[in-house]
């Protein structure tokens, strides 16, 4: 009993001590061809913290560059041909829709087709018809008789100022200060003293020693104020007959007891068979046209 507890404590001793071995026994050496793992060192693989710069001071801008590349050029060309020779399409049409959006106007107070007009509108109220012919039929005979009396006219500024222009031979300035000559010769030649004296006296000028140095400002008016004053001579001398007309009917009718009856409707026949028979149409026309010459 003694000898087994014995070799029992033995057996126990000499296990607790091959324990002892293993734990201070050194660790067996790697294989010859087994890497070695390599150990991370964080702390000494970060960057170091870069230090704050000093501020540059500003710089002026730059332009915009173009791209530089071979056979690359940076300067510009700009082609003016075309620009100070003949007016171009886009010219030309800013010019035509500038005149025909002023061509009412033109037309009302530098030509003739006022007095044309009035005349016209004269001579129906002195026939006694309100509405016949129509304010469309005397505006269209007015102004194709305004055409024919403005032909020399438009004709002469035509070949003075626009085809010049158009061909390229004279500016703007040029062609409306020759182009406008003629319009402003015709004017003055129908135009009285008393107009452009009156005009002159109003706007507080002096009256210029040559009718050449008066304004288009003072012109135009000068010159509607002198249409419209012939306009109602003719207009008076067409009334006259017509007129004496009237009365004898008037007094026809009062001798034979016929008050009720109105006068204007037995007067309209003789006048309408008068106008006929003298060609009062023709006679008006010749007088509106030859007081142009």
């Amino acid at each position: 009993m003694r000898g087994s507890l014995v070799g029992l404590l033995v057996a126990t001793v000499g296990v607790v001590l091959a324990s002892l071995g293993l734990l201070v026994s050194p660790p067996a050496a790697a294989p010859a061809g087994a890497a070695t793992p390599a150990l991370s060192t964080p702390a000494l693989s970060a960057p170091a913290p870069a230090l704050p710069m000093a501020p540059e001071g500003p710089t002026a801008p730059r332009g915009p560059q173009g791209p530089d590349g071979p056979g690359s050029d940076s300067s510009v060309t700009i082609d003016l041909d075309g620009l100070t020779d003949k007016p171009g399409t886009p010219v030309t049409v800013i010019l035509a829709l500038s005149l025909l959006s002023l061509l009412p106007a033109i037309l009302l107070t530098c030509t003739s087709f006022t007095k044309v007009l009035v005349v016209l509108g004269l001579t129906r109220n002195a026939l006694g018809l309100q509405q016949i012919p129509p304010n469309q039929v005397l505006a269209g005979l007015a102004l194709f008789l305004s055409l024919f009396i403005m032909a020399p006219v438009l004709s002469e500024m035509n070949d003075t100022g626009l085809q010049p222009y158009l061909d390229g031979d004279k500016t703007v300035t040029a062609a409306y200060t020759d182009g406008v000559e003629p319009l402003r010769d015709f004017m003055l030649d129908q135009t009285g003293d008393d107009e452009l004296r009156l005009l002159t006296n109003v706007a507080g000028r002096e009256l210029p020693e040559n009718r050449d140095e008066v304004s288009m400002a003072t012109l135009v008016p000068s010159f509607v104020l002198s249409e419209l004053k012939q306009a109602f001579i003719i207009g008076f001398i067409i009334f006259i007959p017509f007129l004496v007309i009237d009365i004898v009917i008037s007094g026809a009718l009062m001798a034979l007891g016929m008050m009720m009856m109105p006068p204007v409707m037995v007067s309209l026949p003789f006048k309408l068979l008068l106008f006929v028979l003298v060609d009062g149409w023709g006679l008006v026309i010749t007088s509106i046209v030859s007081s142009y010459e």
